[in-house]
């Protein structure tokens, strides 16, 4: 079987995606705690510029938390689910999705960002990509053909018409 008639069939199965059923917050949060553990165990990498960088971090935090529950609140809206193992119902476009294919993704990402920031180390960010190309591969990958699968041309013009973080 190829991989869109594989997508295909997985699209009229009754389930979503095919992802490892672990959350994507958890990539984000291992990632995290894997720059802790290398700032506690190794040379301290500080950001510098304090109390500002602290600042900045607070900001990148409350921005990122509340794009990730905007794209939550948009989705909850047309009663479909988050979950990116369980069948969608409705290709979600509006709200944060119109500048954005993933605001949750990205604003864990920012949220993560604005975490290292306010922790006042480096390692944290040097991580980040870690959780990046996970969340991209691991699940990103396999919503978008499951989606294209499930919506055919209507996904297709959306992604045309938005980037999949900015």
């Amino acid at each position: 079987m190829t991989a869109t008639a594989g997508a295909a069939a997985e699209a009229t199965s009754g389930h979503g995606a095919r992802v490892l059923k672990i959350p994507p917050p958890v990539y984000y949060g291992a990632a995290f705690a894997a720059g802790m553990v290398l700032d506690a165990v190794t040379a301290p990498f500080a950001i510098g510029a304090r109390p500002e960088s602290a600042v900045l971090g607070v900001v990148g935090l409350v921005a990122g938390t509340l794009l990730t529950l905007a794209g939550v609140r948009e989705v909850a809206r047309h009663h479909t689910t988050i979950i990116p193992h369980h069948a969608v119902s409705t290709l979600v476009t509006g709200g944060a999705y119109r500048f954005s294919r993933n605001p949750m993704y990205a604003g864990l990402a920012i949220a993560y960002v604005g975490g290292a920031l306010l922790a006042g180390t480096w390692w944290p960010l040097a991580t980040l990509p870690i959780a990046i190309v996970a969340v991209r591969r691991i699940v990103i990958d396999p919503e978008e053909r499951y989606l294209a699968a499930r919506f055919g041309q209507a996904y297709a013009d959306y992604r045309g018409r938005v980037r999949r973080w900015f």
